[in-house]
């Protein structure tokens, strides 16, 4: 648990009990009294009004709130055109999340900013999300966060049909076209693969780790110093 976030915890646990021991925090939270001890002396003296002394416990006085995080009207917008973004060309998964992430941000707006949610007026209509690569989206992006090998049926820019093993290291959009960054295993070397013309996707019981040879950040410098000369598999 990072820091802040232990912080945090620390204001939620007081807010809720009528008097709380260091003990007790550092089982809560998994550390040790001495950590909890500076961390209550840290967040008395940043203005937090907690009340109490070492070995008797530590209340915190009433009244007291987070103030919660607050957006403009900038951020709402921009905020409200990423989802809608994300709803039409970055798969079902996450479009069901951005509607939940929105529903999430409606809820602890401000009345006076809620009406913000609506303002926003620019659209990408979901006429344009092909079905089966919305499907094929959900796949390769839950490979890629599993570091998951999986088996591919492609087809070519020249209408060969081929099968690959691949080892998914990134997705990338480019305005109307996904295309996948893998090692491939035919090849032995990196490839992107057009996401539209990847016909088949099964996963293996294989997994990978990232090393020196291939990652996201080697197939990123590989790209970059072969720029111009076409980075699609063919």
């Amino acid at each position: 648990m990072r820091r802040a976030d232990r912080l945090f915890q620390i204001i939620q646990y007081l807010r809720n009990r009528r008097l709380t021991t260091a003990k007790w925090l550092a089982e809560k939270l998994e550390v040790s009294e001495r950590t909890i001890y500076r961390d209550i002396q840290d967040l008395m003296l940043s203005g937090v009004p907690i009340e109490g002394e070492a070995g008797v416990g530590y209340v915190l006085r009433h009244g007291f709130d987070i103030p919660p995080i607050m957006f403009t009207k900038d951020e709402i917008e921009a905020l409200v055109i990423a989802a809608r973004l994300v709803k039409t060309w970055a798969g079902s998964k996450l479009a069901r999340s951005a509607d939940s992430a929105l529903d999430k941000i409606e809820a602890v707006l401000p009345n006076n900013l809620k009406k913000e949610l609506a303002k926003p007026r620019l659209y990408t209509p979901e006429v344009l999300t092909n079905s089966s690569t919305a499907a094929l989206l959900d796949d390769l992006r839950e490979a890629v966060n599993a570091k998951q090998v999986i088996h591919v049926e492609y087809l070519s820019l020249k209408g060969e049909t081929t099968q690959r093993e691949l080892k998914p290291l990134g997705l990338f959009f480019w305005g109307k076209v996904w295309t996948l960054a893998a090692w491939c295993e035919l090849r032995h070397s990196y490839r992107s693969f057009r996401v539209d013309l990847i016909t088949r996707v099964s996963s293996t019981d294989r997994v990978f780790e990232e090393d020196d040879k291939i990652s996201f950040s080697a197939f990123l410098n590989e790209a970059y110093g072969e720029m111009g000369r076409g980075g699609l598999d063919h």
